[in-house]
């Protein structure tokens, strides 16, 4: 089954929305752990629901973060000022860019392209993204209990260097981030590849996902999938892998090599003229030149 992720998906999981952009609360019996800080500016939602969800009696104990994309980490400053305690995980790659300022001016300035999330924010709050500190590194075989979850962490690079994925054995949850692609088109059963930093790792990472036989698959973006259909997704999307490979290496053989040439137009193809990739455009050409200049290495000159 797959359902927007949104709204109770487990009586331990939920989806906290906007569905695009979702954060998931998972509710142990002694520690309660939120995988992912979404967009900035959906800062005050996120608190909103976190502790409507939770009652006032409950803390939030842990922030865990799946990687380095201002989609993905806009709201950890925010959450870790108005939970007190709050502890941040993440891979202690991202402790070295969230110090640099070049680093969050880009992630800054991605963000303010949302335009339509400025709803979230009645009171107008300073979102900015700032540095914020990394209390747990994590990586590969750390394990966190939370009393009936364990929570799992696997170092699954690929879409950037410092993926993580976390595992709940107990439930069979995976929580991949955008390690294992995204959902897209306008039925959601398209598969986006996102290989950024390493197709290889990326090929690998998803092998050590699918070994895992996840029952619930939480995505990075988009969507839910349970039973056989988180089975087949993962399957899929390594299938999927391996084709766009073969695409990539077309555009770049019909623009002589030249990876600029080529992003162009598979972005017009792909994106303009096809349709139903929901990723702002100027963070889809960014990702997409990535990939094409990467794969263009992989081939040689």
């Amino acid at each position: 089954m797959r359902q927007q992720a949104k709204g109770q998906i487990h009586e331990r999981i939920t989806a906290i929305p906007n569905a695009w952009y979702p954060i998931y609360l998972v509710r142990g019996e002694k520690r309660n752990l939120v995988i992912d800080a979404g967009v900035n500016l959906l800062g005050p939602r996120y608190y909103e629901v976190i502790r409507e969800t939770l009652g006032d009696d409950q803390p939030l104990h842990y922030l865990f973060l799946t990687h380095s994309h201002y989609d993905h980490i806009g709201s950890a400053g925010y959450l870790k000022e108005r939970f007190s305690g709050l502890k941040i995980g993440a891979h202690e790659r991202l402790a070295s860019l969230m110090q640099k300022p070049t680093v969050l001016d880009m992630m800054n300035r991605l963000s303010g392209n949302h335009v339509e999330l400025h709803k979230y924010n009645p009171d107008a709050e300073d979102l900015t993204l700032c540095p914020f500190d990394i209390d747990i590194p994590l990586k590969q075989e750390g394990r966190f209990d939370l009393g009936g979850l364990t929570c799992c962490v696997y170092e699954t690079p690929g879409h950037t260097k410092d993926s993580l994925s976390f595992y709940f054995p107990e439930i069979q949850a995976l929580f991949p981030g955008e390690s294992a692609g995204v959902l897209q088109g306008t039925t959601g059963s398209e598969i986006q590849v996102e290989f950024l930093s390493s197709y290889q790792d990326y090929i690998d990472s998803l092998k050590q996902m699918i070994a895992l036989r996840p029952a619930i698959l939480c995505l990075g973006h988009g969507w839910v999938l349970d039973g056989k259909d988180a089975e087949v997704f993962l399957q899929r999307s390594l299938a999927e892998t391996y084709r766009y490979r073969e695409l990539i290496e077309t555009y770049l053989m019909s623009a002589g090599g030249d990876a600029q040439r080529a992003t162009e137009e598979m972005a017009y193809t792909e994106y303009d003229v096809k349709g139903g990739i929901f990723q702002e455009k100027i963070s889809y050409v960014t990702n997409l030149s990535a990939q094409v200049r990467h794969i263009a290495g992989l081939n040689g000159p």
